[in-house]
């Protein structure tokens, strides 16, 4: 198969989208036009400097250096949950809520594949281990970020009804349960879009890339159907873990609504 090759005047066309998505953000006042530029701008800077980075990570297969490549990921991925977030906690909160559940899920998960199923020798060959985990950080962070808005967002519009409850005696897990369930289904819903819309809708680029390259349909179908599993099963142990974490954190050992953990909210 020819290897089709993109000039740069190819990415300009592209680019042009940018600018349609930018005017529309302008003419109904989104106030979008900046992230978009900053994000595309971001695309392709990273992109450029995570190519020469893996060459010679692939290069060395040393532990260290891969341990560092995915602190590095994992801790950026953290970041990115932050900026996500409308009403933010604070203090340590602020970032390690999101960070901590990110690399518990992602680390587990990806770890767990790499010596139980792809059994990959060594088991932390960057060639393996590093694409795994950014597909597992990538949507185990938009859990996380999709979790925890809604859940702060709805203890700060509720705020009236949950002190009602908490006032009247009820315990703090009962009267966040709803909001957390909310939050749960909103953070996992993608995930769950993805699963549903694969090989009907989507064609996971892996597998189209696994049957281009000559593997068997069958044998590409199963590694695209694990690497769903594992992005679902990391996407729903952070999200669930980083809800649990921010409903407990709102509220304290007297049953009190806490919004004073939050940067910027009313008191």
């Amino acid at each position: 198969m020819n290897f089709i090759t993109l000039s740069y005047f190819d990415l300009v066309l592209a680019s042009g989208l940018l600018f349609v998505c930018g005017g529309l953000s302008m003419a109904l006042k989104l106030g979008l036009e900046r992230q978009i530029a900053v994000a595309a701008l971001r695309t392709l800077v990273q992109l450029l400097l995570i190519g020469l980075v893996l060459k010679a990570l692939f290069a060395a297969v040393s532990p260290w250096l891969t341990a560092l490549a995915a602190l590095v990921m994992a801790l950026a991925a953290g970041r990115e949950v932050v900026a996500r977030q409308k009403r933010r906690f604070t203090g340590l909160w602020t970032y390690g809520l999101g960070t901590t559940n990110l690399i518990f899920a992602g680390g587990v998960v990806t770890i767990f594949s790499l010596t139980a199923l792809i059994q990959a020798d060594p088991w932390y060959d960057p060639r393996y281990s590093l694409p795994l985990l950014g597909m597992i950080l990538g949507n185990t962070m938009t859990g996380i970020a999709v979790g925890l808005d809604r859940l702060v967002s709805a203890a700060v519009s509720e705020r009236s009804a949950i002190e009602s409850r908490l006032a009247l005696g009820q315990d703090r897990t009962l009267v966040f349960r709803p909001l957390v369930r909310d939050a749960s289904r909103a953070g996992l819903i993608h995930i769950i879009n993805a699963m549903a819309a694969a090989g009907l809708i989507s064609l996971p680029g892996m597998m189209t890339g696994q049957i281009l390259a000559g593997v068997e349909p069958v044998e590409a179908v199963k590694y695209q159907v694990m690497i769903l599993f594992l992005i679902a099963g990391a996407t729903g142990i952070g999200t669930l873990g980083a809800v649990l974490a921010g409903a407990w954190r709102l509220t304290d050992d007297h049953h009190r609504l806490r919004l004073d953990h939050l940067q910027g909210a009313d008191r």
